[in-house]
């Protein structure tokens, strides 16, 4: 609303005579005023007129703007001030004053106020598609779709946000919804469909628009792929994960059924644990060499389509070595059995060894555990694991042929040479017949059957001229090699060997232990004078005088 404001009045004196009626009139001044007109409401960039009246007139005009918008040509002097209303992005007011001074140098104000209504213009969405460059897609390919054309129509304006939408056709995953490109990759489809997109747009000042547009889509050449997984290679005994799962169908639902269909070995046969699963997992078997596996994955949908791949496995040796392991299967804490996996006490030998895969093993014989022997004749040849008379045993892990002792032939000296009583310094010479350092030779007859001497070269040059199981090449085993044949995760109370292979072991009574050489001297500072045993029924080594008796068990490699 507006008011007009006025000077004072000007006063004027009357005189009033006393007794004589006259009088003299003061001089009346006219007071300045303005208005500037009722407030009102306009639409933006439209066109209208600021009116003043004001009192006396021809004096000083000057319109200008007091707060809101920025609007060019102001100040403006004139009493009809025409304007052109800013282009506001919203609703906006904009206060004049207008300011006046009468020609006698009186200066009065007015304010109004014109409110600005904004008119948005929406803005205009546009669709282009980029990719693939010639407009043709098929499975797989990627579909790319544009929104940068679209504009807002408002001088000022800009578009500041997208949204994509799939409003029919099959089941497509977008890779965004809010950018100004739409891409996703062409499904796969049993028959020709078409999917519709809705793009909607919007403004700086809120607006929004959209437009819709459909996108062809081609059947694929088969309407199921199927996908067996990559190539692997992987060690005997690991587990070995087959996955068909990024298999694909036009419905997304499918089955698989796995087989074994070829190996590079006849003997190489895989037990795979749920061939109807997609994702289904095996054992490697036992291999002596590299094996290649093949296994095909049958994929079918609900419509009865089904394709087929192919995965390929190879089957490496494990690393187990060339030595029997410890025979311990459980795994234990400074006192007590633990997990096998508790990471506070790595690496045992029933986690990582031989015996940790020995329910896998291919065994070629018997043996508890990972051991593997095989019973042979006297002549060598082999004998089925149930033969109850036998002269020796194969290591299959090693090859090495060990002796298999005889009992109660007699009472020393009148005992069979392999009988398991006698016992022996340690007396042995090279293949060129120099003794070692520290042997000892035993009085012939005493501890055993022999008439030269009770050393242990002494016996071993008896047995090898026997050509005993098919060899002549009898020797005294070396430390490892002894140890290989103790058994510490055995539960017999007495001896950590297996009796049944290596029966006839003597009575502690006889010597007080069950001590057996090795060919190993112990070098400890005592003149070479010791060599290294094997106690048979604690498992533990010793350093043992040469000049000692101890037990023999002999072995050769074939």
């Amino acid at each position: 609303m507006a008011v007009t404001k006025t000077l004072p009045l000007l006063l004027s004196l009357v005189l009033v005579g006393c007794g004589g009626g006259s009088s003299d009139s003061g001089t009346n001044t006219e007071n300045a005023s303005i208005n500037a007109g009722e407030d009102f409401t306009v639409l933006e960039k439209s066109d209208f007129t600021l009116t003043a009246q004001v009192s006396p007139a021809d004096g000083t005009i000057s319109w200008q703007v007091l707060s809101g918008p920025s609007i060019e040509g102001f100040p403006k002097e004139e009493l009809e001030a025409q304007v052109t209303a800013p282009d506001v992005k919203t609703d906006s007011d904009v206060v004049f004053i207008v300011d006046y001074i009468a020609p006698n140098g009186q200066k009065v104000s007015d304010q109004i106020t014109v409110s600005i209504t904004s008119q948005n213009q929406l803005p205009i969405p546009a669709v282009s598609q980029t990719l693939p460059e010639d407009g043709l897609a098929k499975y797989l390919d990627t579909i790319e779709f544009s929104a940068e054309e679209s504009s807002d129509p408002d001088e000022n304006g800009q578009v500041v946000a997208y949204l994509w939408e799939q409003v029919s056709g099959p089941n497509i995953v977008l890779n965004t919804t809010t950018e100004s490109t739409l891409q996703f990759i062409h499904p796969l489809l049993v028959n020709n469909d078409v999917a519709i997109f809705r793009l909607t747009v919007q403004d700086d000042e809120g607006g929004s628009a959209s437009t819709e547009f459909s996108v062809p889509l081609l059947q694929a050449a088969t309407p199921v792929i199927a996908e067996a997984g990559d190539n692997q290679t992987v060690s005997e005994f690991d587990t070995v994960i087959l996955d068909a799962s990024k298999s694909k169908t036009a419905s997304g639902q499918f089955t698989c059924l796995w087989q074994q269909v070829e190996s590079s070995s006849q003997n190489t046969i895989v037990q795979i644990k749920q061939p109807q699963q997609c994702m289904t997992e095996f054992t490697a078997p036992d291999v002596d060499v590299a094996t290649t596996v093949s296994f095909q994955v049958t994929v079918t949908d609900g419509g009865g389509f089904d394709a087929s791949d192919t995965t390929i496995v190879q089957l490496e040796p494990k690393a187990l070595g060339l030595i029997q392991d410890s025979g311990l299967t459980k795994c234990f804490s400074d006192s007590a059995q633990i997990n096998c996996k508790d990471t506070s006490y790595p690496k045992q030998d029933a986690d990582i060894g031989r015996d940790s895969v020995a329910s896998l093993l291919d065994k070629a014989g018997q043996g508890r555990a990972a051991f593997d022997y095989t019973k042979l004749n006297e002549f060598a040849d082999e004998l089925p694991d149930d033969a109850t008379e036998f002269s020796c045993v194969r290591d299959n892990i090693n090859g090495l042929i060990w002796e298999v002792k005889l009992s109660n032939t007699g009472v020393i000296p009148n005992t069979h040479v392999r009988d398991s009583v006698n016992h022996f310094t340690w007396y042995l010479t090279s293949q060129e017949g120099s003794v070692f350092a520290g042997s000892i030779a035993g009085a012939a007859n005493s501890t055993c059957s022999s008439d030269e001497n009770c050393g242990i070269q002494a016996y071993i040059d008896t047995v090898n001229s026997s050509n005993f199981c098919g060899g002549s090449n009898w020797r005294l085993p070396s430390y490892f090699e002894l140890l290989s044949l103790i058994d510490y995760g055995s539960e017999n109370s007495t001896l950590l060997l297996d009796t049944e292979l290596f029966a006839n072991t003597p009575d502690v009574s006889i010597l007080g232990h069950i001590y057996y050489w090795t060919a190993q001297t112990s070098v400890d500072g005592r003149s070479l004078t010791q060599a290294f045993i094997f106690d048979m029924q604690t498992g533990n080594d010793l350093a043992y005088p040469k000049s000692d008796t101890a037990y023999v068990r002999l072995v050769r490699t074939p």
